[in-house]
């Protein structure tokens, strides 16, 4: 075997230098299937609770609605998260259908499917879920026709006078990065992305306490049946808790049930927010609802840990949140703010 020169050699050695660098970089092992408790990125999405978490949620069921259906009600729960996928999707898929079936509120159909979201196939719906949903989740990125006809059917199915209900991560979608541009910099403001859409969920994510941080939760609207399962006085909740960028949510566009009682945070866990982005208002809304065209909106940040759904409470104000989003659960739903 001949042997290479030095000049020869240190080029081969180049060449595989760079074809090395040019590899992709192996990524972290996704999590097991019993994984719980957090998110995962850019591994397959888990599809089945894990049975005991099943069986703490469905002893939180209420026993009945909190309104009379005024009919045969169906719910499609959509599970797509296309960015950030939160382990708890399965179980609050899961929490509906079982609402559903115990009380006789409606009835569900779970998809991962965004495809799913067409005019053809909402027709037989009167209200969608939308189960922690992350990043542009109704888009195809090598249909363009596609993706404008789903987001399309979405914005005309809840205009037209159907409902829409989201949980946590349902915020999280279209919209910008927040993180710093470069190591030590400052966070950027993140901007919406499909303006129709951060409008009608209410707003678009920003920054979330590091779960878990004690929350003080309070009542805006103790009067609202949307509330009635919860003390006046509030409470408090160990939960990862998001926070809406400035400009995408507004006390004068929607009605806002539950917020944190930001004067009861301690200045330690305000002090985690960057100060860059943080609120000048101090205005953290948790769960409200809205009217859309002829259609409405309900909306809850809460629920990123399974725990969050054995609690009778949350529970209940789920329950209410989509029957109002359906139409039978009647409400004030006036913007807070005139």
């Amino acid at each position: 075997m001949k042997k290479c020169s030095i000049a020869a050699c240190g080029a081969i050695l180049s060449l595989c230098s760079l074809l090395s660098a040019q590899q992709p970089q192996s990524a972290k092992p996704c999590p097991p299937e019993g994984f719980s408790g957090g998110f995962s990125h850019g591994c397959p999405q888990k599809q089945f609770a894990n049975p005991s978490d099943v069986s703490a949620m469905m002893a939180a069921l209420p026993d009945k609605p909190m309104a009379t259906p005024q009919s045969l009600r169906h719910v499609l729960v959509l599970c797509k998260a296309a960015g950030w996928v939160h382990t708890s999707i399965p179980l609050a898929s899961k929490m509906v259908e079982y609402l559903g079936d115990k009380t006789g509120a409606w009835m569900t159909t779970i998809t991962y499917d965004p495809a799913a979201i067409n005019a053809e196939n909402l027709k037989q719906y009167d209200a969608i879920f939308l189960d922690s949903t992350t990043g542009e989740f109704l888009d195809d990125p090598n249909d363009k026709t596609a993706t404008q006809a789903r987001r399309q059917a979405l914005l005309d199915f809840v205009k037209g006078g159907k409902g829409l209900a989201g949980i946590h991560a349902a915020t999280d979608s279209y919209h910008t990065s927040s993180r710093p541009p470069s190591p030590g910099a400052a966070p950027v403001a993140p901007t919406g992305t499909w303006p129709e859409f951060n409008e009608m969920i209410g707003g678009f994510f920003k920054f979330h306490w590091t779960y878990p941080t004690l929350i003080p939760v309070k009542i805006d609207d103790p009067d609202s049946p949307l509330t009635s399962m919860f003390p006046a006085r509030g409470y408090d909740i160990v939960d990862e808790t998001y926070t809406f960028a400035q400009d995408s949510f507004s006390r004068k566009r929607v009605h806002v049930l539950t917020s944190i009682n930001y004067k009861k945070m301690s200045a330690e866990d305000k002090a985690k927010e960057p100060a860059a982005t943080r609120r000048t208002d101090g205005d953290y809304a948790l769960s409200y609802i809205q009217h859309v065209g002829n259609g409405r909106v309900f909306y809850e940040a809460h629920g990123h840990d399974e725990k969050v759904y054995f609690s009778r409470p949350f529970v209940a104000h789920m329950l209410a949140g989509i029957q109002y989003a359906l139409g039978d659960l009647k409400a004030d739903d006036s913007p807070s703010e005139k």
